[in-house]
């Protein structure tokens, strides 16, 4: 025995949406525990982030008003999930009864649309604005079975390469640059030692003799300080504390960016939070560390993350944001840390981030954008520093 499948008006509708949406806008679907008739995509860099499809039948006013509540309350939910402040909503209805009307509701950052048949769609203009090209796109020659099957094949091929390409990034990958990073701040520190008669703690007079950062008072025309202070340590732990947090984060900005931008990254937050760093370097200070350019590597894991909120939104909550303030409540109140270098690695890690981009998501205007505010913040911290 056979079961009948019927592809009425609300299915059409229903499938064209996704069909337009998922493949056309490259939105996601989001995924909501005992969401029932609805259908949840989002797209962070559209202007509608969020899109919700409810097929869920409503006869008057009140259930209406009540499934708007219930939409608030998870718009609530993804605003904090996703870092988010505002995000304005596409709210499309293809289920509503004659008796529910749409004259008063005015919801602020929730457009409605009400669509009985897809052609309606023309009557918003707010969509049309938006997504000029959803009439034609949402048109096709097939129907009925055939074109369920069309565009459900297509959207699931669409998933199908969206699922891999997400398990090729966040896969562990095998890191080449980091463990030699890692190898050369341990062999500098083991020649440091060898050199400064056997002791495991470099004082500071040997630090500046070697290559530590100075004042722009002391330093001179001797600018390859402010890359080689970053490969000097001043003790065992000064050194195990950050080749651990570069054992940390280092893979995974490599794995994401790739070992090209993950170099550019490093050494970009380097140099940025040693021109910070100059800012507040009393002429008898000389700074080193590497924990400038690591904090440079948590600025674009929070740079890469922020494009891949739905994914990793949990992660930098609860782990990546406490690790970086933690760290920097630590610098505040501990005397002999430069704060200056970890904020300003913190700022060129994202700058430079920005400037490098996150594959398949950055745009190249976006991309010319950060190199540009890279440049100026550098040129400014370069004139403030050693012109000011």
């Amino acid at each position: 025995m056979r079961d009948a499948i019927v592809f009425n008006r609300i299915d059409e509708i229903t499938i064209k949406l996704l069909h337009y949406f998922i493949i056309e806008k490259g939105y996601n679907p989001i995924v909501l525990q005992g969401a029932k008739n609805e259908i949840w995509l989002e797209n962070l860099s559209s202007d509608y982030k969020i899109v919700r499809i409810s097929s869920d039948y409503i006869h008057n006013n009140e259930q209406l008003n009540f499934d708007i509540y219930k939409t608030k309350q998870i718009l609530k939910k993804i605003k904090r999930k996703t870092f988010s402040f505002s995000i304005n909503t596409l709210n499309i209805f293809v289920n509503l009864g004659e008796n529910v009307s749409l004259k008063d509701i005015d919801i602020d950052k929730i457009d409605i649309v009400n669509l009985n048949e897809m052609d309606e769609i023309k009557k918003y203009k707010f969509v049309i604005d938006t997504f000029p090209d959803i009439a034609n796109k949402t048109t096709f020659s097939e129907k009925g079975i055939e074109l369920f099957v069309k565009l459900t094949t297509e959207i699931n091929k669409k998933g199908e390469s969206d699922a891999i390409k997400a398990e090729n990034l966040f896969k562990e990958k095998k890191p080449t640059i980091t463990p030699i990073l890692i190898g050369l701040n341990i062999l500098i520190y083991v020649l440091c030692v060898l050199m400064g008669g056997g002791s495991v703690d470099l004082d500071a007079s040997f630090l500046a003799t070697y290559g530590g950062l100075l004042s722009p008072n002391n330093m001179g025309n001797e600018y390859y300080r402010i890359i080689t202070s970053a490969f000097l340590h001043s003790g065992i732990l000064h050194l195990f504390f950050n080749c651990y947090a570069l054992y940390y984060v280092g893979p995974k900005i490599e794995g994401f960016y790739g070992k090209v931008q993950f170099l550019l990254i490093y050494f970009g937050s380097l140099i940025i939070g040693s021109l910070l760093s100059l800012l507040f370097l009393g002429d008898n200070t000389v700074a080193v560390g590497a924990s400038g350019a690591i904090f440079g590597l948590f600025g674009s894991l929070l740079y890469f993350g922020y494009y891949y909120r739905p994914y990793l939104g949990t992660v930098l909550i609860s782990q990546i944001l406490p690790i970086i303030l933690i760290n920097l409540a630590l610098g505040f109140m501990t005397p002999g840390i430069g704060n200056g270098a970890h904020i300003g690695g913190l700022i060129g890690g994202v700058l430079t981030s920005m400037a490098v981009g996150v594959k398949d998501k950055t745009e190249g205007s976006n991309r010319i954008n950060g190199t540009i505010i890279l440049i100026i913040f550098t040129i400014f911290l370069i004139y403030m520093g050693f012109y000011r």
